[in-house]
């Protein structure tokens, strides 16, 4: 489709901007781009910080690419939170001096106590967030120690601004038992291509406490390397996990977009068609 279509593509995928995750992420291989440019790939290590700001980033790269070479864009995956981010906008956090870096460091320490102290600090802005999503509490701290207000008090002040305001979103639908299918064979197959080895290879270079170390595939793979679970135990998990994540995935989708188009693979096709020829 990006070939019919004359796209670069901006994968829109919170695990694939990882390095040396390839099989956890079903990065699509160089064989599989076809020669057509992609960006949001092995952006950073796993070691290191991505989030959405950098997200936002990649889209601003790949949007300054493809107006260059008069191509179009097209963002393809499964993290609507950061498409989300095009469509509505970010806040912008406020930047925190050595004085307020330090507080916030000893803050995420004990990452409950903090959770407790923002929901005495601000009930109905915590309440969103779960006790142990530590990047929302870090920036939900980081806005109090370095403003001294509370986060929906700075939020109120400091609405977010979309990043793009023509961004066309098209959600594909699959029938539930197809979809459930596809997804035990994926993990059969992820587990035959050697995910096992690629989780050990990311322990022994990288902590277990980075962040990607706790996404679906590698953090079964840990517990398997634990003992806390046998083989067929880490497949079933796995699928399981997938298929929770996908559901989250369609309900969030259904959701969180005014400008989209729900319809199965077929019908999207002429419907992108339409759009964009």
């Amino acid at each position: 489709m990006a070939k019919r279509y004359d796209c670069v593509v901006l994968s829109c995928d919170s695990l694939s901007v990882y390095k040396h995750i390839d099989i956890a992420s079903a990065k699509p291989t160089l064989e599989e781009r076809q020669g057509v440019v992609h960006f949001g790939l092995d952006v950073v290590k796993p070691n290191q910080k991505f989030d959405l700001f950098d997200f936002v980033k990649c889209y601003k790269k790949a949007k300054r690419y493809a107006k260059k070479n008069k191509q179009n864009l097209a963002i393809v995956g499964g993290s609507g939170f950061y498409l989300k981010a095009l469509t509505t906008g970010i806040s912008l956090l406020p930047k925190a001096d050595k004085v307020a870096k330090q507080k916030i460091k000893a803050s995420m320490l004990d990452t409950q106590e903090c959770y407790r102290f923002l929901s005495s600090l601000d009930p109905n802005y915590i309440r969103k967030i779960s006790t142990n999503d530590r990047y929302r509490i870090e920036k939900a701290i980081t806005i109090y120690h370095t403003t001294h207000q509370a986060p929906s008090r700075y939020f109120a002040t400091n609405p977010p601004q979309p990043v793009s305001k023509d961004i066309k979103v098209f959600n594909l639908t699959i029938e539930k038992n197809i979809l459930h299918k596809n997804i035990e064979s994926r993990t059969a197959q992820m587990l035959k291509h050697g995910l096992l080895d690629e989780a050990v290879s990311l322990e022994n270079r990288f902590d277990r406490g980075c962040q990607p170390m706790g996404s679906i595939g590698i953090k079964e793979c840990m517990s398997y390397l634990d003992g806390d679970i046998d083989m067929f135990e880490l497949q079933d998990t796995i699928t399981q996990n997938t298929k929770a994540l996908a559901k989250q995935q369609m309900t969030y989708n259904s959701s969180q977009f005014d400008n989209i188009t729900t319809a199965d693979i077929e019908k999207l096709k002429k419907d992108i068609d339409n759009f964009v020829l």
